[in-house]
C-alpha cells in the first residue's frame, strides 16, 4: 500500500470487531512510527498499550472510577466559525448514522460514553507526555500518532484517535503507572473495523483548499 492510499483510505472507526490485535503487531508499529519528525530528535512520545490481554481488567478498573475535569481543553471555550460548524456537522453527520435524534440527549451521551470502551475495540495505545514540554513536542505527538495510523492502515488494521480520554487522565495514569511528571493527551484505539456498523460509513468532509491555504505572489 502506498501512502497515499493509505491517507485515502484512514478514517476514524467508531465500531471495532473483536477480533484480537497481537502486542507484537502493536510493537511492530511503534517501532516503524519512531521515525516520525521530531523537532531537536527529543521524541517526547511515551506510550502505554492496553493490549487484548489487559483491556478486559482495565475496564474493569475504570469501572470503579469517576469521570474527571479535563487534563486540557480539547476544544478551545466558545469555538467560533468556521471551527465551530464544521464540528457540529459532523457531529450531525455521526448521529444521523447512528439513528439518534438530535433532541434524544440520553442517547447521545451514553454514545459519548463508548469512547471510553474503545468502541469495542480490542486493543488501544495511550498517549503521555511529560507536562513540562510545550507546543512544539505536544506537535510532534501528532505527527508521531499520524505515522502510527499510516502504519496500521498498511497492516490491515484500523484506528480511532479519542481526546476524550483528557477526562480519564489520572485514573489511566494510575492505571498504567505513568510517572507524576507525565501527563495524557489521548488514546488510540486498534482494531478491525465492523463492516457491519452504518456509524463506520462516515465519512467527514474537508474544507475546500482555497478557504485555508493562500499562495503568496511576490510583493
Amino acid at each position: 500500500m502506498d501512502v497515499s492510499t493509505a491517507v485515502a483510505k484512514r478514517k476514524t472507526i467508531r465500531a471495532f470487531t473483536d477480533t484480537p490485535v497481537s502486542d507484537e503487531i502493536i510493537s511492530d508499529l511503534l517501532t516503524r512510527a519512531a521515525r516520525a519528525p521530531s523537532g531537536g530528535n527529543v521524541q517526547p512520545w511515551r506510550i502505554y498499550v492496553i493490549g487484548s490481554d489487559t483491556m478486559a481488567d482495565f475496564q474493569s478498573f475504570l469501572g470503579e472510577r469517576q469521570i474527571e475535569a479535563p487534563a486540557y481543553d480539547i476544544y478551545p471555550p466558545k469555538l467560533w466559525d468556521p471551527y465551530r460548524t464544521n464540528r457540529f456537522e459532523l457531529g450531525e453527520m455521526m448521529y444521523e448514522k447512528l439513528g439518534i435524534a438530535r433532541e434524544d440527549k440520553g442517547a447521545r451521551l451514553a454514545r459519548m460514553a463508548e469512547n471510553y470502551t474503545f468502541f469495542g475495540a480490542p486493543a488501544a495505545i495511550f498517549c503521555f507526555i511529560d507536562a513540562r514540554m510545550g507546543p512544539p513536542q505536544w506537535s510532534d505527538l501528532g505527527m508521531f500518532l499520524q505515522t502510527f495510523m499510516l502504519l496500521a492502515e498498511e497492516a490491515g488494521l484500523n484506528t480511532c484517535p479519542q481526546e476524550a480520554w483528557a477526562m480519564w487522565g489520572n485514573a489511566v495514569a494510575e492505571y498504567v503507572k505513568a510517572p507524576e511528571e507525565e501527563t495524557i493527551f489521548c488514546a488510540v484505539a486498534i482494531g478491525e473495523a465492523d463492516p457491519n456498523a452504518a456509524v463506520n460509513t462516515l465519512e467527514s468532509p474537508r474544507m475546500p483548499l482555497e478557504e485555508w491555504t493562500t499562495f503568496i505572489t511576490p510583493r
